[in-house]
């Protein structure tokens, strides 16, 4: 059966489904755009709506309304999943799937925090450079920038300064180049023993570089015992 144009779903959603609001027909409109265009994922899709069908039904409008409060669609994706509902349901499902939300939680708040990240377009704006200049800067080991699957990196903000970059981090993380960007976002963001509760940013800021780059030695010794 041929699939039908974008604007003809929307005509037809509206006459099955009367005062349907326009930001579910937009959002259903791009979702047939991907399959119109890209076929092969329509399996994929069909099994993705399903599951969002039935947490959105096992879901109260109340708890539904505090995942629409999220900062981001992905966020509001993690949520939704993370009502006792839904996680009652994927763990029957995968019992290991609350310990997986969990983790996507940590993440979502380390890339939220001071600030959020930016593209490598944005922090080339921000350092007066080429997105090269970032790519090549982040493959040194002198900026910190995370991959997030097809997306490309992401550059924490709190890195970049009025002056360029924060004092003392290609130090720090030059201290920690056998670990992965997503424990060096981790040291850098929660509170450290070997600074006495403070965060290494804070100290950075701070001007205690040589404390933090002892930190982070000791925090690269540690994650690899």
């Amino acid at each position: 059966m041929a699939l039908r144009a974008p604007d003809r779903l929307i005509d037809a959603v509206t006459e099955l489904v009367p005062g349907t609001p326009s930001d579910t027909l937009e959002a259903t409109s791009e979702l047939w755009k991907v399959v119109s265009e890209q076929q092969g994922k329509d399996d994929s899709v069909a099994r993705i709506l399903v599951a969002i069908t039935h947490l959105a039904r096992e879901s109260s409008s109340q708890e539904l309304s505090r995942v629409l409060g999220a900062p981001s669609d992905f966020a509001v994706l993690l949520r939704l999943l993370s009502q006792p509902e839904a996680l009652s349901y994927l763990r029957q499902r995968d019992p290991l799937a609350p310990a997986r939300l969990r983790g996507l939680a940590v993440r979502e708040r380390l890339l939220a925090s001071e600030g959020g990240v930016l593209t490598a377009e944005e922090a080339a704006r921000t350092l007066g450079v080429t997105r090269q200049a970032i790519d090549n800067r982040r493959k040194r080991g002198t900026l910190l920038g995370v991959q997030l699957g097809r997306r490309g990196f992401r550059y924490p903000a709190w890195q970049f300064t009025a002056d360029g970059v924060l004092p003392g981090l290609d130090r720090t993380l030059k201290a920690m180049d056998d670990q992965s960007p997503w424990i060096q976002l981790a040291f850098m963001l929660n509170p450290n023993a070997w600074l006495d509760g403070n965060r290494p940013l804070d100290a950075l800021h701070q001007g205690q570089v040589d404390a933090v780059r002892s930190a982070a030695s000791q925090y690269g010794e540690q994650s690899a015992a």
